[in-house]
């Protein structure tokens, strides 16, 4: 694998060149670093370019301010900064070593070390840098064989980086789908079976961000299918069951098949027993949004109707898609993810003025005409005024 990149188009991205040239990156001070390095090399698009920073953090701020650059101690504590460049955002942080570590919360001490620091992050292509001024890469832990071998493996002891950080058990498998080719790093994956447990002790808004993260890769099944078969999710989540796999490998398929995009939500629904109280639940546990919430539940009903418009006027065009693709019908799905639902063409006043007394039966006569509108295909004219017709003579009787 190339051991550089190009680094004058970085340098042309909105603010950048005038962020190095106050953070002294042409004196080699500063430098890209994790994920967009990574990723370059891989040739996948690049979001956000981290810098990471010899500089001290109060340094950082001087440094920035001296030119016109806007800064926001976003963990100034942790010494990371925003810089605001020209209106776009850029994180920089100072290089750091662990003084002591639990859970989720770090101390830490500055250093001018690229390799201490290198040191502390989660997986070997995770901790590459790069040069602004060469584009020279620097790896220390043999990221570059991993990232051209397509694998994912901890610095270091994988058991100390999960006892360092719990969610890394998450994240290992999150990467794993996202760049894995062959099976998962077995001292990874004995690390992460062994300490499943431990993800208890994250709050579940990070469980749940991870997870979907996971779930938004192309074909998370595989990787699902060896987390099931481990136990990873059973401690936060033991809704889900060992066969859920297969049920999400169906609904993947479905999603190819309707050319509609992957949904992590509707993935998540895949993986859940096919019950509406049971998904709030789980949803609820997650702390996912109420919107995310009445969508799991909703796509976790089996009830499905001959005629898809049906389920999507009853509950909605992104419910319906999420039910048909996990029931199977693809076509259904993709023919129905562009229609608007139509209103019911008779109101109340209407079947006052025609004879119907005011009051609930108003309303029972109102149901009665739009379930047959919906069996009938929402039709018009005389087939509606038919259907109209017949739910007044029955109102009377």
């Amino acid at each position: 694998m190339d051991m550089t990149i190009d680094a004058t188009h970085w340098r042309r991205r909105r603010g950048m060149a005038k962020l190095l040239e106050a953070l002294g990156a042409d004196e080699g001070l500063t430098r890209y670093v994790g994920g967009a390095v990574r990723d370059e090399l891989l040739q996948l698009p690049v979001n956000d370019v981290d810098l990471a920073t010899r500089l001290l953090p109060d340094e950082v701020v001087k440094r920035l301010q001296a030119a016109g650059i806007k800064a926001v101690p976003t963990g100034i504590q942790h010494g990371t900064v925003t810089a605001v460049s020209d209106g776009h955002p850029y994180e920089i942080t100072t290089l750091r070593r662990d003084v002591e570590t639990f859970g989720r919360h770090a101390t830490v001490a500055f250093t001018d070390d690229w390799r201490e620091d290198s040191a502390r992050r989660d997986f070997t292509i995770n901790a590459l840098m790069a040069d602004p001024l060469s584009g020279e890469v620097f790896d220390y832990f043999g990221g570059l064989q991993d990232l051209e071998a397509r694998h994912v493996r901890f610095i270091g002891d994988p058991f100390e980086r999960i006892a360092e950080d719990h969610l890394r058990i998450l994240r290992f498998f999150r990467f794993h789908a996202r760049f894995g080719l062959a099976e998962p790093d077995s001292a990874a994956l004995a690390a992460c079976s062994a300490r499943a447990n431990d993800l208890m002790a994250l709050s579940r808004e990070r469980i749940a961000d991870e997870l979907i993260k996971l779930l938004a890769v192309d074909d998370p099944t595989p990787t699902i299918r060896v987390m099931l078969d481990r136990g990873i999710l059973k401690p936060v989540i033991p809704e889900i069951g060992s066969i859920a796999a297969g049920r999400l490998e169906s609904l993947v398929e479905s999603e190819r098949a309707s050319k509609l995009a992957p949904e992590p939500l509707r993935r998540l629904a895949s993986l859940l027993p096919r019950e509406p109280e049971t998904a709030g639940n789980v949803a609820a546990r997650l702390k996912l949004s109420n919107r995310a919430r009445k969508r799991l539940a909703c796509a976790a009903s089996d009830h499905l109707a001959p005629d898809p418009r049906a389920i999507a006027y009853r509950d909605g065009v992104e419910c319906a898609v999420d039910r048909l693709l996990l029931g199977g019908r693809p076509a259904d799905a993709a023919a129905i993810a562009e229609w608007t639902p139509p209103r019911l063409p008779v109101r109340g006043g209407a079947l006052i003025r025609r004879g119907v007394t005011q009051g609930p039966l108003v309303s029972r006569t109102l149901r009665m005409i739009e379930d047959r509108w919906i069996e009938a295909g929402f039709p018009h004219g005389a087939e509606l005024e038919a259907i109209v017709t017949q739910a007044l003579a029955e109102s009377h009787r």
